[in-house]
């Protein structure tokens, strides 16, 4: 079951990595488009500045997961880098508990935000985006993030050695 688990995880995670990838380069590419428009034919993409803006968020949401995967979250540790061993795993794992609760909760609030958006089909101002796919990204990204942090307290997972995490 462990196996499949870290298997399962490994999966996700580099499909994750991927979907940020893409979507960075997208942003670049949309980027880099605008700006040939604008200074050589002058005339931008009126949609881009928005759509970049959702491309980020999925970049980032879908990244996080990478992140929370190998245990490299941002961390105000120097207080519990100051305590015995014992203690910094006690606070490390105290750490992991609550980000997993918290994530939960915004997902668990979020989701009646993504019904409405998705019910009223509610569009971005330039690009007429439906909203519920930039929005959605938080919670799925979110909800990811603990799943994998979960996953990786299960099985030990590949959290990065404790001498790069919060440096």
């Amino acid at each position: 079951m462990i196996d499949n688990l870290l298997r399962g995880a490994r999966g996700l995670v580099a499909v994750l990595r991927i979907l940020a990838g893409v979507l960075l380069v997208a942003s670049v590419l949309l980027n880099f488009a605008n700006v040939v428009g604008r200074y050589f034919f002058g005339d931008s993409i009126f949609w881009a500045e928005e759509i970049m803006l959702f491309l980020m968020v999925g970049c980032v949401f879908f990244g996080n997961g990478v992140v929370a995967w190998s245990g490299r979250q941002l961390r105000m540790d120097v207080i519990v880098g100051m305590m015995p061993p014992s203690l910094q795993k006690f606070f490390e794992l105290l750490s992991e508990l609550i980000f997993i609760a918290v994530a939960l909760i915004i997902v668990w609030f979020a989701w009646p935000v993504i019904r409405d958006l998705w019910a009223f089909d509610q569009r971005s101002q330039s690009a007429e985006f439906p909203m519920v796919i930039p929005q959605a990204l938080v919670p799925i990204g979110l909800f990811l993030m603990a799943l994998l942090v979960i996953i990786r307290l299960i099985t030990g997972g590949d959290r990065a050695p404790s001498d790069t995490v919060g440096h």
